[in-house]
């Protein structure tokens, strides 16, 4: 089984993480923003990654601390739960639509964090709040998690007018690229380096 688990506390939040890429059982996603609930228990349900997290925090603040410091350890078992990473498809790409919003993302699962997030079509629209709920803070956790997986990530939003569609799209589309990025195709690591 291809899985990881980190507790990781620092003086601003307190977070335990277990993954596994294989188990297809019911995600268990408890933090006090229930926004990024919603958006972690759609992004495990069109992933088929299995995610139990349990995270609290600073959040009389704000939940910057929080969002950012998932992305941290979401990215650190994602590589983790890789491990070598023989076999696994390495690439992909995928355009998601929901209703008005079209979003498309590409992955490379090459051993370099990087993340290109392309929201010039709707930067006057992804500003200010869904709920409590910062829409700022989609961009910090995608780069948390492509820093600490060491993928890299294009992030295209297209155009839409509803925040929340956008967002929605963006952890959906996250997760059929991941999903199909991950998936066993072969016997060797693919890279010509023999290592990624």
């Amino acid at each position: 089984m291809r899985e990881a688990s980190i507790i990781r506390t620092t003086n601003e939040t307190d977070i335990s993480m277990s993954i596994n890429l294989d188990k297809k059982d019911k995600s268990k996603i408890d933090t006090p923003c229930h926004f990024l609930n919603h958006m972690l228990e759609l992004f495990a349900k069109h992933s088929g990654i299995y995610i139990d997290l349990e995270a609290k925090g600073d959040t009389h603040i704000d939940y910057h601390h929080l969002v950012e410091d998932i992305g941290i350890v979401f990215g650190n078992i994602f590589n983790e739960a890789l491990k070598d990473k023989k076999g696994i498809n390495r690439y992909s790409n995928a355009s998601l639509p929901m209703d008005e919003t079209l979003v498309n993302i590409a992955i490379d699962i090459s051993g370099r964090g990087f993340l290109v997030y392309n929201n010039q079509s709707v930067c006057n629209i992804l500003t200010g709040n869904i709920g409590d709920f910062d829409v700022e803070l989609v961009k910090e956790f995608l780069y948390a998690f492509a820093i600490n997986s060491k993928t890299t990530l294009h992030v295209n939003i297209m155009y839409g007018e509803n925040k929340h569609h956008i967002i929605e799209a963006i952890f959906k589309c996250l997760a059929i690229v991941i999903s199909n990025a991950v998936k066993i195709v072969s016997n060797e690591i693919p890279s010509t380096k023999g290592s990624l």
